[in-house]
């Protein structure tokens, strides 16, 4: 077999296993059931954390639920199965709900920790892939995760069986956040850091520049002093204000570009020749999210929006995308 026929059948075998996976989404999404409301229930009407275990690779997909939970408004920990008997199980507190992942449902570790959490009062949540186990037994609430096959040509390695627990606890998570109601300031409060927090975070008026450090121009300005003020202030436009610095346009790189190309003596044109009248703004309160939105999600994006005050349209600056990408202003 040459390279290219061998590189064909590997681009084979990966598509098969990514349509398996997304199958054995589809069929655990058409089984749930009022499991899942059970669950979102007995998680809300406690106040204290969620206790989230498992070990191999149930135990990885635990560690990624405890951490979804956390990050979106449940508290939770992850509790790995086998240190749980050697001491770990003083992260308990009467009442916190456990959700235990085992594709066979028979895990030794898990099954020897259920007697010990009913002393905790802990209401046993399982994601099982086998509903005739022993803990899908003993379990208060059984969420489904069953599978037909892995999607591996052995039918051995943990594919399709862990993608469908990640999902259900996706679900179950987000089916959380619905119910507290999460919002974005939520989401943005546990990520302060990163990209995503920052655009959540922080509003324009965090970050935009002002006064001085922007190009102010009105609209009788000759180009030639429209060009030095932008390179004095190079920020990728300026704002073309009245002497109540309400917003009339404004000019960016590209209009002087055009303009260079469209006027053969520049020495009486002046800004309200080559602004756009009606910019696209922002108000100062917008998140960063928002204003990126505003910049990127159009057929042609722009770089650069003025920030106007809704109440006065008084213009209060400029904000650049290259503003709300700059993690180091954190």
């Amino acid at each position: 077999m040459g390279d290219s026929a061998k590189t064909r059948e590997w681009l084979k075998v990966a598509r098969a296993v990514l349509e398996a996976e997304s199958q054995a989404i589809r069929q655990v999404a058409a089984r749930l059931d009022d499991n899942l409301s059970r669950a979102v229930q007995i998680i809300l009407e406690h106040r204290g954390k969620v206790v989230v275990s498992g070990i191999g690779k149930s135990g990885h997909i635990g560690h990624k639920l405890a951490a979804t939970l956390s990050s979106t408004g449940t508290p939770a920990v992850f509790l790995h199965a086998a240190e749980a008997v050697h001491g770990d199980l003083g992260i308990y507190t009467p009442g916190d709900p456990s959700i235990l992942i085992s594709k066979s449902g028979a895990t030794a570790e898990l099954l020897r920790l259920v007697p010990v959490l009913r002393q905790f009062q802990s209401p046993l949540i399982a994601i099982v892939g086998n509903l005739s186990s022993p803990l899908a037994s003993q379990a208060d609430v059984v969420l489904d995760a069953r599978v037909e096959r892995e999607a591996d040509h052995l039918n051995l390695a943990p594919t399709c069986s862990s993608t469908a627990a990640l999902a259900i606890g996706d679900a179950l998570a987000v089916a959380l956040m619905y119910a507290r109601r999460f919002s974005p300031r939520d989401f943005a409060q546990f990520h302060p850091a990163g990209q995503l927090g920052r655009t959540l975070w922080l509003r324009v008026a965090d970050v935009m520049h002002q006064e001085q450090a922007v190009a102010w121009v009105a609209p009788d300005t000759p180009l030639r002093q429209v060009i030095i003020a932008m390179t004095e202030r190079p920020l990728g436009a300026a704002c073309v204000v009245d002497h109540s610095r309400r917003l009339l346009g404004i000019i960016t790189d590209g209009d002087l570009r055009r303009s260079l190309l469209t006027y053969e003596n520049i020495s009486t044109v002046q800004a309200r020749d080559i602004m756009t009248k009606t910019p696209v703004t922002v108000a100062p309160e917008a998140s960063l999210k928002d204003a990126a939105r505003l910049m990127e999600d159009r057929p042609s994006q722009i770089s650069v929006l003025p920030v106007v005050e809704p109440a006065t349209l008084k213009c209060l600056g400029l904000i650049r995308i290259h503003d709300i990408y700059q993690p180091e202003l954190i």
